[in-house]
């Protein structure tokens, strides 16, 4: 049997608070089914502009596939929680909470899935977009940055040729005068510094070649980052942009490979290693026998520095060649839906109110059920007599006279009534 209160004013407090709640949540539910409608109406607008971003097809058929999507998930949110909003305040056990509650997160979940990223596409698409666009502007930056440096660290080894070349050269004029070998002139000695003096001044002229296009491939670089940049933040539909951008991206990819090839770093290696190991020896010219064997000794000794120079020249360009090379960056263009995702954290606000505007009435199913678990307590320790209303005590008097009237009447009478 129900146990009640002994205190009456607890109860009638009870009973007036119970039904303070239930007038409250009376005028609520007068537009909170209109208001369910409005979030549904505009999460499936902003899904409808989602969708139409992703589709390729801009005609008729597209639109209809768009508009029957947006739709299909404004009915689906509005019934969802509109179950959830019945329901979910009337179950009393606590597992059928519990379970509603799976129900409604899992939901929750299909409608993020179904809808919530749509209308972040449709709210940020266009700067997520634009957010790319910046990125990958970023990237070729550093990428041609890196090339160039590469490129300019290769031509300093201009500086190391002529080194080695001066050194020659110096020594052919010692070889001149008869300070090296001991025999003045220009016999088998000073000719094998002079051709090895000619292959290094060659190979400076090659390496000076290659500073003005590297400098004009920086520059054409520059030209074109500067209008991608441009671009990113250029008025008008990004989807426009982004074409202008693509093409401009494969010439500033085409720039960054021609400048990786014109490094000198390998053709001095090779240069190097080949210096002393093409030397063309030439007949030796002395008049006798022992200056004969000088010669043969300071040829012996210059193929001697020979190698010396050429192994400083391969370890100048080693270093060259062990620097990291330029990133290899290429520009794939992302509808708005795909850099929503791709960057979501650079547009958080968007999609909390992507998200907000789908799973707020959740908020509302909370409250409810709240507020119904609170008009149960306070109707709990009050008996079922003192719940009437005066409306109900009324027509429960009337029913009451109504049967004490026909008991009273005569039997014929009551025959006659039936």
């Amino acid at each position: 049997m129900a146990q009640f209160s002994d205190t009456p004013t607890e109860n009638t407090e009870g009973l007036a608070y119970a039904r303070e709640l239930e007038g409250h949540v009376s005028v609520l539910d007068s537009f909170s089914g209109v208001a369910l409608a409005i979030l549904a109406v505009a999460s499936g607008i902003y899904t409808y502009l989602g969708v139409s971003s992703l589709l390729d097809n801009t005609g008729p058929f597209a639109v209809f596939a768009a508009l029957a999507y947006s739709i299909a998930v404004s009915v689906g949110i509005f019934v969802f929680w509109s179950f959830l909003m019945r329901l979910f305040p009337a179950v009393r056990t606590m597992r059928a909470r519990m379970g509603l509650l799976a129900a409604m997160g899992l939901g929750s979940l299909a409608i993020v899935a179904m809808s919530s990223w749509l209308n972040a596409a449709a709210l940020a698409g266009a700067a997520a977009v634009e957010q790319h666009l910046a990125v990958t502007v970023q990237n070729y930056q550093t990428s041609l940055e890196r090339a160039h440096e590469n490129a300019l660290s290769a031509q300093a080894l201009e500086r190391d040729v002529a080194r080695v070349r001066q050194s020659f050269e110096d020594l052919s004029e010692q070889e001149a005068t008869g300070n090296l070998s001991g025999l003045a002139g220009r016999g088998a000695v000073f000719r094998v510094l002079r051709q090895k003096s000619a292959e290094l001044s060659a190979l400076e002229s090659q390496i000076a070649a290659q500073t003005p296009r590297i400098d004009a491939a920086f520059r054409d670089g520059n030209a074109i980052l500067s209008r991608m940049r441009a671009l990113t933040v250029e008025q008008g539909p990004v989807e426009a942009r982004s074409v202008e951008f693509s093409e401009h991206a494969v010439r500033l990819a085409g720039l960054i490979s021609e400048m990786r090839q014109l490094s000198v770093a390998p053709l001095v290696r090779r240069a190097a290693e080949d210096l002393a190991a093409s030397v063309v020896l030439p007949e030796l010219d002395a008049s006798t026998e022992a200056n004969r064997n000088d010669q043969q000794s300071t040829i012996e000794s210059v193929l001697t520095v020979l190698g010396q120079r050429a192994t400083t020249l391969v370890a100048a360009a080693d270093e060259v060649l062990l620097l990291p090379p330029p990133v290899d960056v290429s520009y794939t263009p992302v509808s708005a839906a795909d850099a929503v995702i791709l960057y979501a954290r650079n547009f958080l606000p968007s999609w909390a109110g992507a998200i907000a505007i789908d799973l707020l009435p959740a908020v509302l199913v909370l409250i409810l059920a709240i507020t119904q678990s609170a008009i149960r307590g306070g109707r709990k320790l009050t008996p079922a007599h003192d719940q009437l209303t005066l409306a109900e005590l009324r027509a429960a008097i009337a029913v009451a006279r109504e049967i004490d009237e026909q008991i009273d009447a005569p039997k014929d009478k009551r025959e006659d009534r039936l």
